[in-house]
């Protein structure tokens, strides 16, 4: 279904002069802060990139959402390249938070209660190996809560089945094309959007609330 649509949304998406202006007044002010505070970072993989990418967005601490490609052998590959399920990449977000207002434990609680970690490379009726369950460590402090997360969460029986979440070593980020980013914020009406993202964010705030949220 995704697929489909990129190729639709992708050829008609037209960005203003006002739009342009004020995503760089966005970036200028993330860089700005990033550089006055410690930062770390986490990549997950939960699905469609467009609806991770949203849900993070909505968390106080975290500074920037990337979406991209990671987990492959292709250097720079393009969307179509890993939509082909050819690259071995996942779709993934790159989150760079403060962890003195979040940490990477809560991040793993929004990852994994935000999609379903027991379907082998689908999440709905997105499905390949890009859109497999993921999480690439970029620590072993990050490796090891990962873990520890996932035991926990199979020994509580949270879901029927197993976990299938991969927890892999972080090698590249690759940022995927421009109009993957900032996504849901920039094509709210299209029907992937309406369909798909509009409600897992709602489901997002069922389940947190405003403990998270901006």
């Amino acid at each position: 279904m995704k697929t489909i649509l990129t190729a639709i949304i992708a050829g008609s998406l037209q960005l203003g002069v006002t739009g342009c202006t004020a995503s760089n007044e966005k970036i200028s002010q993330e860089t700005t802060i990033m550089q006055n505070i410690n930062t770390d970072t986490a990549t997950f993989g939960s699905g469609c990139f467009w609806c991770t990418e949203a849900i993070f967005q909505q968390l106080n601490g975290v500074l920037k959402v990337e979406s991209g490609y990671a987990g492959g052998a292709r250097p720079n590959p393009t969307y179509e390249q890993v939509s082909s399920g050819a690259t071995g990449h996942a779709e993934v977000t790159q989150i760079t938070f403060d962890p003195a207002i979040i940490s990477f434990d809560e991040l793993l609680e929004v990852f994994w209660k935000t999609h379903d970690p027991t379907t082998l490379n689908r999440q709905g009726a997105d499905v390949g190996t890009q859109y497999r369950s993921v999480i690439f460590y970029h620590t072993e402090a990050q490796k090891q809560l990962a873990e520890n997360y996932k035991v926990k969460l199979d020994a509580s029986g949270a879901w029927d089945n197993p976990i299938v979440t991969e927890i892999s070593a972080f090698s590249a980020f690759y940022k995927a094309e421009d109009y993957h980013q900032n996504y849901y914020n920039n094509n709210k009406r299209a029907p992937y959007c309406t369909f798909v993202i509009g409600p897992k964010l709602e489901k997002f705030e069922k389940v947190f609330g405003n403990r998270f949220e901006k």
